[in-house]
Parts: C-alpha cells; structure tokens; sequence
C-alpha cells in the first residue's frame, strides 16, 4: 500500500506557483487551518482560489489574501474579509461572486465529470453577463460550467491510513465535492486511524480521492 501520510511542509510544497487550489471550509469552519499557515509560510504567489467565501483577516484563507498570495478568487462572498475588498477594488485581485449553490455545483459538476448544467439562478443580473442562455418550456436557464481545480486541500475529522474521510457536523460543507475536483487533493486529519477502524457504513468520502493526508498529531 502507497504511504499516503506526509509532512505539511512535503504537501504544501506541490501547491506551486499559477496553480489554481479548492479550499474546504464555510467562513473557516471545515478549512485546514495548518496547511492554511503552512502556505502562508510558503508565500507561493499568482494563485487561483476556488472557495466558498474568503475567511477573515485572521483566519481560514483571508491569511493567504491578506498575504496577497491569489491573483484571482472564484467565491460567493468576501464581506467577512476587507482585504478582499480592498485589493478587488484596486484591481490587484479579480474576484468572481458566484452565488453559493451555483458555486457548489459548478464544483460538483467538475468532480463528477459533467459538462456543466442550467440553473435560473442569476439570470437577469449581473451573475448572467458572458454566459450562454437556454429557454427551456418558456422559462431562461443560465448554463454554468464545472470547476476543477490542480490541488485541492481540505480537512476532516476522522481520516483512515487509504484515505477515507469522516467529516464532524458542518465541516462537511465543501469538503467532500472539493476532494472530486481537484487533479491532486491534500486532506488535514484532526485524527489519522488504521485501516479498517473506521466502518464503511460511516465513510462520508472515499480514500480513492486522496493523494496526501496530513495531521493527526503527528
């Protein structure tokens, strides 16, 4: 069995300059917090967010922005963090405000391997600008395409020696569809155990998804 079990510093080191990375987590809770200041440590610059929304100042990604580490951040929101604010403002970042259930489905679509899907969300606002239209029985639909990502690194409570993932309560936001999405996926365990301790009926996300796995205390 390939030992999936790395140090932070050996996982932080495939996020690499222009690369675009998924980040799990809802205004930080669910987000890998230690690989969060590991890459705050790294300054790996030029980078693409694709995230729910953009933390705080002080915590979850809003550390990597205040860092000024992305040159562009697909979100549904920023207001948690005016940092965000600031460097869309002064066009030193391009942020793209996706609504939330769009977001969440543009990722799942890019884990599932779909084209993209239509959604009337957005049409007649700002949201719709560029984006192809279809009128199904009457009704306008925006099509939205997938989002993939070439790193994604995300956290989870319980995390098996293969990879399977367990996630407490709302940290499962994001995390499980970001694991699907992702050319090379990192995973932050709060707790790594042998295989087989955890019972398969419990696995909210399987191990074949995982490259590395981090945490654990150790």
């Amino acid at each position: 069995m390939i030992n999936k079990i790395v140090s932070i510093e050996e996982a932080v080191d495939k996020v690499k300059e222009g690369m675009t990375i998924m980040v799990g987590g809802f205004l930080a809770n669910g987000t890998p917090e230690d690989l969060i200041d590991a890459l705050v440590k790294s300054n790996v610059k030029n980078l693409t967010l694709i995230c729910n929304d953009t933390g705080f100042p002080e915590k979850g990604v809003g550390k990597m922005v205040v860092n000024k580490q992305f040159k562009k951040m697909i979100v549904s929101h920023v207001g948690t963090n005016p940092e965000t604010a600031n460097q869309m403002n002064s066009g030193e970042t391009e942020v793209i405000l996706t609504p939330q259930g769009t977001l969440a489905e543009k990722v799942r679509c890019g884990g599932y391997g779909l084209g993209g899907f239509l959604t009337p969300t957005g049409v007649g606002t700002e949201v719709e600008n560029g984006k192809e239209k279809k009128v199904i029985d009457g009704k306008e639909y925006l099509l939205e395409l997938p989002l993939r990502a070439d790193v994604a690194i995300i956290k989870a409570s319980i995390v098996d020696k293969k990879g399977n993932m367990i996630f407490s309560k709302t940290t499962k936001n994001f995390n499980p569809i970001m694991a699907m999405a992702a050319d090379l996926v990192i995973v932050q365990a709060d707790k790594i155990v042998e295989i087989g301790e955890i019972d398969p009926d419990q696995v909210m996300s399987s191990g074949i998804f995982v490259d590395y796995i981090v945490g654990g205390g150790k």
